[in-house]
């Protein structure tokens, strides 16, 4: 494979994850592709996340955008899982929370007006949607410099319930990260878990949690399935949102090696970012009405 031909190709392309993904380049040369390129081409290249880059590679070969991909799902499928909360999703009366018009009435969740919002729909819980374009991101904090793509499509489930509201393990694990992501929109309080399964190790995401997290999870330790792990945060220390728990599952934590990850994956490249972070629902299980507007 000419190295030097893709490089130039890429040369000055406004997209390069559409670039990488027609480069049928492997995954392994990724390096060496990047230093063929020219200067502001391999700075844009550099700027963005590498796991990220050898993702869309792969499924620019049609694999899987993780080698782990196949076997979490396989996994997930048979797993005996836990209830993340004490009031079981399936037995509760919840309502889908979408944000693209079909509640016209419903406040942003970063407006304090959503509290008494949500208070007044008689709900045990909230549900924001998996795989849900949201507006909200088309800003300039959800880009790169690879492409001018906006991050828009949310990977996690969200769920909406009281400040304080106890969180459980679905599956047994060893805490990875336990972290104050603390700007403003970001995470907060945010827990990351890691979790060993027969040939493959994937992670859970739980973000906007309450200052108990660090008393009730330490890096390294291990948790049970079914084990209290935290509370939802108020707004002053999960990320400035209506008290929820965003909840997500990785098949690879890319080059991400702190307590953070990417909540939002761009549109154009779903087909990657659908197989780095699976659908949460392989572990709530709850029916796919659920996440529809009633």
């Amino acid at each position: 494979m000419d190295l030097v031909k893709r490089a130039a190709e890429l040369n000055g392309t406004g997209d390069l994850y559409a670039g990488l993904r027609r480069s049928q380049v492997d995954e392994a040369a990724l390096a060496d592709l990047i230093a063929a390129c020219d200067d502001d081409t391999r700075a844009r290249l550099l700027s963005v996340d590498q796991g990220l880059l050898r993702a869309v590679l792969r499924r620019g070969a049609g694999l899987a955008a993780t080698k782990s991909e196949a076997q979490v799902r396989r996994f997930l499928a048979g797993a005996r899982v836990a209830p993340l909360f004490s009031l079981g999703l399936a037995e509760s009366r919840t309502m889908a929370l979408l944000t693209a018009g079909q509640l016209p009435d419903m406040p942003a969740f970063s407006d304090r007006s959503f509290d008494p919002w949500f208070a007044a729909q008689n709900v045990d819980y909230g549900l924001g949607a998996y795989g849900e374009k949201r507006r909200v991101y088309e800003t300039a904090a959800f880009a790169d410099r690879a492409s001018p793509e906006r991050r828009t499509v949310h990977l996690g489930v969200d769920v909406f319930a009281p400040v304080a509201t106890a969180v459980f393990s679905p599956l047994p694990g060893k805490v990875a990260h336990v972290t104050d992501n603390a700007d403003p929109l970001d995470y907060g309080h945010t827990l990351i878990l890691q979790h060993d399964v027969e040939d493959a190790r994937f992670f859970t995401l739980y973000g906007h949690l309450a200052g108990t997290l660090p008393d009730l999870c330490h890096e390294g330790g291990q948790v049970l399935a079914g084990q209290l792990i935290a509370h939802l945060g108020d707004w002053h220390e999960n990320g400035g949102w209506a008290s929820h728990l965003h909840f997500q599952v990785m098949t690879d934590k890319l080059e991400q090696h702190g307590g953070n990850f990417f909540g939002v994956g761009q549109e154009s490249l779903w087909d990657v970012w659908s197989g780095i972070c699976i659908d949460p629902n392989l572990i709530l299980r709850l029916p796919s009405a659920a996440f529809q507007v009633k």
